[in-house]
């Protein structure tokens, strides 16, 4: 992509049709959720032709795309910053908070229930598998006196969605990290832990306690 400056005046309209385009799209999955999209309704609010909006996005599958790669894009993003300063597994639970709870929609539309009909590409889902590199690293820097376990065998031989090269039981605490502070990440985004008197954030600060435990 042209860095901005040398963009020609057709291009840098364009980009900024994309990201109203982007921005209005956000409300709507706001208002009613990523399935309910609707380019033509886009075009409504912008005061367009259903055809006119199409020359931007083909359909809601390519918007849809456009909106998951942004966000495993900003996350990948925010793990790389935070690696490159040294971050540890710490470091990065927190980074991971910061961000879901700065735009919940966000987290939910690459995280939450799955959009019905919708297949991301492999190029997107490729991004997604960056995100776990720091993780996996700042796993094999933990001590750990766990044994190796047949699961770890079967993680190890099955690691075609990341280029790590982690031992197998640092893979498996990575995992293990990822999927039990998304669930409490998931719970408090989606307000079920309104009204029953704790904070999330220390229940998630022990949950990270516990994990990167020896």
């Amino acid at each position: 992509m042209a860095e901005a400056g040398t963009r020609t005046p057709r291009e840098r309209y364009r980009s900024q049709m994309c990201a109203e385009i982007k921005e209005h799209a956000w409300a709507q999955i706001a208002t009613a959720g990523a399935s309910a999209l609707s380019l033509n309704a886009i075009a409504r609010q912008m005061g367009m032709s259903g055809p006119a909006l199409y020359r931007y996005f083909a359909n809601r599958d390519e918007l849809i795309t456009e909106l998951i790669t942004d966000a495993y894009r900003s996350l990948a993003d925010t793990f790389r910053a935070a690696a490159a300063s040294g971050a540890d597994l710490t470091a990065l639970a927190h980074a991971l908070r910061t961000w879901a709870l700065d735009d919940p929609q966000r987290y939910f539309l690459i995280y939450g229930t799955p959009v019905p009909g919708y297949h991301a590409p492999d190029d997107v889902t490729a991004i997604a598998s960056e995100i776990m590199t720091p993780v996996l690293d700042a796993c094999a820097a933990l001590p750990s006196d766990d044994p190796a376990t047949p699961l770890d065998d079967h993680l190890a031989s099955h690691r075609q969605w990341t280029e790590s090269q982690a031992p197998s039981v640092a893979l498996r605490r990575a995992l293990t990290f990822w999927t039990r502070l998304h669930g409490i990440l998931s719970l408090e985004l989606a307000g079920h832990f309104d009204g029953m008197g704790f904070d999330p954030a220390q229940l998630f600060t022990a949950e990270l306690d516990a994990l990167s435990a020896p």
